[in-house]
């Protein structure tokens, strides 16, 4: 799923391309992904482009006083295209396209969203306010606006009974961590997971909050300038223990362990998290009787 350095990166690389520009069509295929109605998808189109945005994962394309939000779930992507086809997209259970964009032009450029698999979860939405979207309207603050400090970030974790890796992920607390930068973020902190968010020493949340910093502003920086079609490749060639089962720890050479859930897993290294102690693995353990 792309996470925050991803949608902040696509946002850069759109604001590039569409600021200024008019919309000339917008021609939704899959109509699952259409999650409003009123204003109709179509009152975007002859409108000028003014800001790309983000708001923690979700995307915000302004045009003429109205929000394009998007969404792009587990298996969404936006690609782009110097020169859309002429004929219109024809919609069916195998087209992984879900909506397209043409910016006015002799080029006919502009985007398509797609979305692989046949779990669909990616959302587009069309509002007068971004805060129409209940997605965004429940985040909580981004972990990189400038005015988030130490003493707020301690005030979010107050009382938190539940795993940090769960918090870190809740965009209620803070927008834009998924599963992946959780993992990477808690290999930075040297923390365990599992450990509950409340019990965390004032030295532990110091370090985390630094972790949490530094592993987004280290993404966002790499992820800076590419194309859109080069964002998935960069974010797995950066991480270092997610998606890496298996594989030695950068850091210290340990083999990098999973934990599997229902639909996801995480990552970590047992040597820099967890004391060189394995979190116990219910799944797996079933699986190897």
């Amino acid at each position: 799923m792309p996470e925050l350095p991803e949608v902040e990166a696509l946002s850069a690389f759109l604001s590039e391309r569409l600021t200024g520009r008019v919309v000339a069509r917008v021609q939704s295929v899959a109509i699952s992904a259409l999650k409003t109605y009123d204003p109709p998808l179509g009152a975007l189109e002859g409108c000028t482009v003014g800001a790309v945005t983000r708001h923690g994962k979700f995307l915000d394309i302004e045009a003429g006083g109205l929000h394009l939000v998007v969404h792009l779930a587990r298996a969404g992507w936006l690609r782009w295209k110097d020169h859309l086809p002429e004929e219109p997209p024809r919609p069916g259970p195998k087209n992984p396209l879900a909506l397209r964009l043409r910016l006015e032009g002799e080029a006919g450029d502009g985007f398509d969203l797609t979305e692989a698999g046949t779990k669909k979860g990616l959302a587009v939405y069309v509002v007068r306010d971004p805060a129409e979207v209940p997605g965004v309207a429940r985040l909580g603050p981004d972990p990189l606006d400038p005015g988030l400090t130490l003493a707020d970030f301690t005030a979010l974790l107050s009382g938190e009974r539940r795993r940090i890796k769960g918090v870190l992920r809740d965009q209620s607390v803070l927008a834009g961590v998924g599963n992946a930068y959780s993992d990477e973020v808690l290999h930075a902190a040297r923390m365990s997971p599992y450990k509950l968010a409340a019990d965390l020493t004032e030295e532990e949340i110091a370090r985390l909050f630094e972790a949490l910093g530094g592993t987004l502003r280290e993404a966002v920086e790499r992820s800076r300038g590419l194309a859109a079609g080069e964002l998935k490749a960069e974010k797995k060639l950066g991480l270092r223990v997610h998606g890496r089962t298996g594989l030695p720890c950068p850091v210290c050479g340990d083999t990098v362990r999973e934990v599997s859930f229902a639909d996801s897993s995480l990552q970590y290294c047992p040597t820099c998290q967890t004391g060189g102690r394995p979190l116990a693995d219910r799944r797996m353990s079933r699986l190897l009787k």
